[in-house]
């Protein structure tokens, strides 16, 4: 008579720390697509995904790399104000669609009150797209627009040009000013939604 448990080994999505299924779970129990979005240093990737047995199926996916090709966003594309721009460029592509909501997948990322995801979420959200999520989540607009990074930029400007230039030098070899990224901001917004209107 076996007296030793049975060792059960875990699915390997789980035992590779890449998949909660509890999570997944209660997500799929919705029935509705998912609202994935993933981030990197430079970069934020908003996907509408469907669940299939065979695997999950991509409807739409938005890179903000598309901010700089088609809107001129020549800017950090992994920040709090282009996470905003690539939500709301998502959102209006996928009400072309036929998409009118969705349940947020944060996935295994930290959820940190008003941080980029939250404010691609806002994006998305601003698009007309209905996506269950505490309002208290989401970023408020100075955060969304860049102020807080105009406002950071001038303030280390008037105390350590050194740290100023170091710290956006990217901005600057884009001939950005960065105390002007909410009027960039503004720019790019209203171009995608002259892009969809109508």
């Amino acid at each position: 008579m076996a007296t030793k448990k049975i060792h059960v080994v875990p699915f390997r999505r789980k035992r590779e720390g890449k998949t909660n299924y509890k999570k997944r779970l209660r997500l799929l129990l919705s029935h509705k697509l998912r609202l994935v979005i993933r981030k990197s240093l430079k970069n934020i990737i908003i996907q509408f995904v469907e669940y299939d047995q065979q695997g999950d199926k991509i409807i739409l996916s938005v890179s903000s790399k598309v901010l700089e090709r088609d809107y001129g966003w020549k800017i950090n594309k992994g920040n709090a104000p282009s996470a905003y721009l690539t939500g709301l460029l998502a959102g209006l592509k996928a009400k072309q669609k036929g998409i009118n909501d969705a349940v947020f997948d944060i996935g295994l990322q930290s959820s940190v009150k008003g941080s980029r995801i939250y404010a691609a979420v806002k994006g998305v959200i601003d698009s007309g797209i209905t996506v269950p999520c505490s309002e208290e989540m989401l970023p408020n607009y100075d955060i969304v627009k860049g102020i807080k990074i105009a406002q950071f930029s001038e303030m280390l400007k008037k105390s350590s040009n050194e740290k100023y230039q170091r710290q956006f030098s990217h901005y600057l070899k884009q001939n950005v000013e960065p105390e002007k990224i909410s009027t960039l901001f503004e720019d790019a917004k209203q171009k995608i939604l002259l892009n969809f209107k109508g």
